[in-house]
């Protein structure tokens, strides 16, 4: 009878992934406050390519309730402004020169419950994408078992993968919670 081992390691890996993904989308919502982070999913077509703002220039927060920009190539301060303007983020540019400032306005009682509800989502998928491994490692079990692993080895496995899911479970949890204050904060 062969030892057969599970992989916690590719499996921890696995949903760790998962919660850096939350974090990203976490960080691309608007909560009020200026982060340069809100920038990130907006590309602008330049030079024959879809590019993110952050190769196109330089992206400051001078301060909390403002995001500036400094387009490094004149040609595409436009190009710029258009697609901030078109990002569905509620912001109106203004453009100085090269240096476009974002201010960012306060959120209204409903924007802040949609925001809210928006990253409930987020943290739903990151809970599925967690499951996801853990029903893999689950899965894996059963060809253990198949192969000739004991119960107790089995029921031992079957904790540790339970464990480290609801770790990660409670993490997106607290994730989720600290967000959503963070969006109600006025």
């Amino acid at each position: 009878m062969a030892e057969v081992e599970i992989d916690l390691d590719d499996l921890e890996r696995r949903m760790d992934g998962a919660i850096t993904a939350l974090k990203n989308e976490f960080a691309s919502l608007r909560t009020g406050r200026a982060s340069a982070a809100m920038l990130d999913p907006i590309t602008v077509e330049a030079y024959g390519s879809q590019m993110p703002i952050n190769q196109l220039g330089t992206v400051n927060v001078p301060e909390p309730r403002m995001i500036t920009i400094n387009v490094w190539d004149k040609s595409m301060v436009g190009k710029v402004e258009k697609a901030i303007r078109e990002s569905g983020l509620g912001i109106n540019p203004v453009t100085e020169g090269t240096i476009i400032r974002l201010p960012i306005p306060e959120l209204n009682e409903e924007r802040r419950r949609e925001l809210s509800r928006v990253a409930a989502q987020y943290a739903e998928s990151a809970r599925v994408a967690i499951r996801n491994v853990r029903r893999h490692g689950m899965d894996e079990l059963k060809k253990a078992k198949a192969e000739g692993m004991s119960d107790d080895d089995q029921k031992f496995w079957q904790n540790e993968i339970q464990e480290m899911t609801d770790r990660h479970i409670k993490l997106v949890d607290e994730m989720l919670e600290h967000k959503q204050q963070e969006i109600m904060q006025v």
